[in-house]
């Protein structure tokens, strides 16, 4: 999917915008649909294109899967342990797959995953701790082949890091596995809450989501379920480095501010004023803003690294100077170029990119290379 998008700037943005649910949250949970023996409706799911492939990939693996107005339901009745190569191969969240069927089935195949082109994003947390629980992992050229020929046993397991991606796997692979499962260093990101509810409202015991130690105690069945996933607070993010970077008042509603909190602070900073109570969040941007001293990406609570973009861009269009590093993904920075084009001055050494705000930006032709350097 593809296409040219014609912007014409210098108009400030005042409104209200309803964020819709998460990709990142939607992605897990249609997963985990495919561990339930009834029938599972997520409400008021976004139309985008990653959501299409994970239904791709329900279906292939023998599930009904479909749109039903702006829900989808999925019955999910896996007969297929192989993933559909091509729709596998295109989404990086094909891996969460994996750990769902090889629980239902004792086997699955599949490809290495893709993704947006960011830098490299190993799955080794993913395979070894699926190890500990009783799978066996083989790897062919570009194939990845998973089986449990005794099933899936509960694990003490600890990450070396806090992957977001590798905690879901093993929640999914733990919530109906044979005993406990103790999950040490894992991922803390709100994502990771809405999966663990999403899992306890079809019958899971899962506890400690949002924490570094979560605490799995697997169960034989889980039920049907109709869940309402959680707001996107990397569009809200989005949405609100436009309003500030554009000036203008924009009210961003359905996202709760804890979830970025840090985000709101640096705004501040900006010289932005923000208002924010329930689930609504007030930006005023007027005149001329000031660079943050620096933003350093990190796992939750930290700076979300898919909003290390929309800082940047922010930024450059400040006045002073703003230190921005990349500590997650080594060639996040590939969008510069293109903001260069815009007359961004941007120096970028390694995982670190030194911003001189030059105040204003002008038109260019640019082309975007991954999701949230497009935004």
């Amino acid at each position: 999917m593809g296409g040219d998008l014609i912007i014409t700037g210098g108009v400030p943005l005042n409104g209200t915008v309803r964020i819709p649910a998460a990709k990142n949250s939607v992605l897990p949970l249609l997963a985990a649909s495919l561990l339930c023996s009834g029938t599972v409706r997520l409400l008021a799911v976004p139309q985008l294109a990653d959501v299409d492939t994970s239904l791709v990939l329900l279906r292939g693996a023998g599930c009904a899967a479909r749109w039903q107005g702006s829900d989808i339901t999925v019955q999910s009745m896996p007969s297929v342990c192989r993933l559909e190569p091509e729709a596998a191969a295109q989404m990086r969240a094909s891996i969460l797959f994996c750990a769902p069927l090889l629980a239902r089935l004792g086997r699955v195949e599949t490809v290495l995953p893709g993704g947006c082109r960011i830098g490299a994003r190993p799955i080794d947390l993913h395979l070894s701790g699926l190890a500990r629980m009783g799978a066996h992992c083989r790897e062919e050229g570009t194939r990845l082949i998973l089986t449990a020929p005794a099933g899936l046993h509960g694990a003490d397991i600890t990450l070396g890091f806090p992957s977001v991606g590798a905690t879901e796997t093993l929640l999914l692979a733990a919530v109906c596995a044979q005993g406990e499962t103790v999950l040490r260093g894992a991922a803390r990101e709100p994502e990771i809450v809405d999966l663990q509810n999403f899992l306890n409202a079809m019958g899971g015991k899962v506890a400690g989501a949002g924490t570094d130690v979560i605490e799995i105690e697997g169960v034989k069945e889980l039920r049907g379920v109709s869940y309402r996933p959680m707001k996107d607070r990397i569009e809200a993010g989005t949405f609100l480095f436009a309003a500030a970077a554009c000036g203008g008042e924009v009210e961003v509603t359905g996202v709760a501010p804890e979830n970025i909190r840090l985000l709101l602070h640096k705004l501040r900073e900006n010289g932005c004023k923000i208002h924010a109570k329930n689930d609504k969040i007030n930006i005023e941007s007027r005149g001329k803003l000031k660079c943050n001293r620096r933003i350093e990406t990190m796992p939750f609570p930290g700076f979300p690294t898919d909003l290390q973009a929309q800082a940047t861009a922010l930024n450059a269009s400040c006045t002073g100077c703003a230190l921005i590093v990349e500590n997650l993904f080594e060639t996040r920075f590939k969008y510069v170029p293109e903001l260069q084009k815009m007359g961004a001055d941007i120096e970028v050494k390694g995982r670190t990119a030194f911003v001189r705000g030059v105040g204003k930006l002008h038109g260019a032709s640019v082309t975007a290379g991954d999701l949230r350097g497009g935004a």
